[in-house]
């Protein structure tokens, strides 16, 4: 099986709400996409594509090469289709393999099951043509099978990525309450940051956001934190293509910046780790940190953005010591950053109304399973203030 230069469908997957951000990113890098999904996009190419996709993008999470898509309405005929495929010319019968699943089928009451099923195949079908049975696990750090099944429709793909892109590599210290990467990168393609101008990340947290905007700014691709993915354990690999595609992500990523990025939080142990994880990805030169209340940050003359990723709170029973947080990140903004685009991530609405401004966008995002929102003001003279709304 020619998987490295045959054509097939490639679902490139990513969290919910992500998707026009993975789009505008796969689009970018020369791909038509076929379709477009709440969790994700359809392409087509092959593993060899497969490898620019996964060192370049910043919002997905899996990149998928389908193998083969067939009508399986129970635990049989799920293994009758897949014993049929050469496993033997896909996996090194002397390495080893993982299966990971999503799964809707009324005859399968986990998924655990059901890859069970699948690894049964896949050894039998190798131990068959090479008389040697392949090793299988949990981990996904070799080939990696996935299995997507929905009611009679099973297809089986070549997880072509492994571990999840959407973790970056370099956040070796998460901090309290992490921001996932990829939606970090997210946030920051969905405001009007221009990449060339200032942003202020008061409140940075694990620094993930002020990181996040250095990288894009610079175009260094997270694939540079990286050197292991799944399609490295796919019989037919050539390394060359992978070192030339690195080479390239190297070649287009700068050193330095003409503008500031500025991260500040009262923590000095958020900003010592902020300062680590800049460190490890390369970008602590280009990020001015400072250990200061959020009113206190530098701010440049404009045009820039200021992103804040606050507290939430509880959902219900908002804390008074929260509401006086949002109301002065509200009086910072009108006052400090006039001429600026300020932007809120919060996935508490009742805390948003402390805020005070009139948001002129709303845009959706997931943090996990809360539902969030990433409220955008624009910050001139005469910014209308709204009163309290309890």
């Amino acid at each position: 099986m020619q998987v490295f230069h045959t054509e097939s469908k490639i679902i490139i997957t990513c969290n919910k709400r992500l998707s026009p951000y993975l789009q505008q990113e796969v689009e970018e890098l020369g791909f038509t996409p076929v379709r477009v999904f709440p969790t994700g996009i359809e392409l087509l190419g092959t593993v060899t594509d497969t490898i620019a996709l996964n060192l370049n993008l910043r919002c997905a999470s899996q990149v998928l090469y389908l193998i083969k898509g067939f009508t399986a309405a129970g635990p049989q005929e799920l293994y009758n289709g897949l014993v049929e495929i050469e496993w033997e010319k896909l996996i090194d019968f002397t390495g080893y393999f993982s299966v990971t699943s999503n799964v809707n089928n009324e005859h399968i009451l986990t998924p655990l099951f059901a890859n069970v099923k699948v690894k049964d195949a896949i050894v039998d079908r190798i131990k068959a043509q090479k008389g040697i049975r392949p090793n299988s696990g949990s981990d996904g750090n070799k080939t990696v099978i996935h299995l997507y099944w929905q009611d009679d429709k099973a297809e089986i793909f070549l997880d072509t990525s492994g571990e999840t892109l959407a973790k970056h590599g370099y956040r070796k210290i998460p901090g309290k309450a992490p921001m996932l990467e990829a939606l970090a990168t997210s946030i920051i393609m969905a405001t009007h940051w221009d990449k060339n101008s200032t942003f202020i990340n008061p409140m940075c947290g694990s620094g993930t956001l002020a990181i996040e905007a250095a990288l894009l700014a610079t175009g260094k691709c997270p694939g540079l934190f990286r050197m292991n993915y799944g399609f490295m354990h796919i019989m037919g690999y050539d390394e060359q293509e992978f070192f030339t595609e690195r080479r390239k992500l190297k070649d287009k990523s700068k050193k330095e910046i003409s503008f500031k990025i500025i991260a500040t939080d009262i923590s000095a142990d958020a900003v010592d780790i902020s300062q680590k994880n800049a460190k490890t990805a390369g970008v602590e030169h280009l990020i001015e940190f400072s250990v200061c209340d959020f009113e206190e940050t530098d701010v440049p003359e404009a045009p820039g953005i200021v992103l804040f990723n606050p507290e939430y709170g509880e959902r219900l029973g908002v804390h008074s010591k929260l509401e006086a947080t949002y109301a002065r990140m509200g009086d910072f903004m009108k006052k400090k950053c006039l001429g600026y685009n300020g932007y809120i991530f919060t996935g508490n609405p009742d805390l948003a109304k402390k805020i005070g401004l009139r948001a002129a966008r709303k845009i959706e995002f997931y943090n996990g399973k809360l539902d969030c929102r990433l409220l955008e003001y624009e910050l001139y003279e005469g910014t209308r203030r709204l009163p309290e709304i309890s």
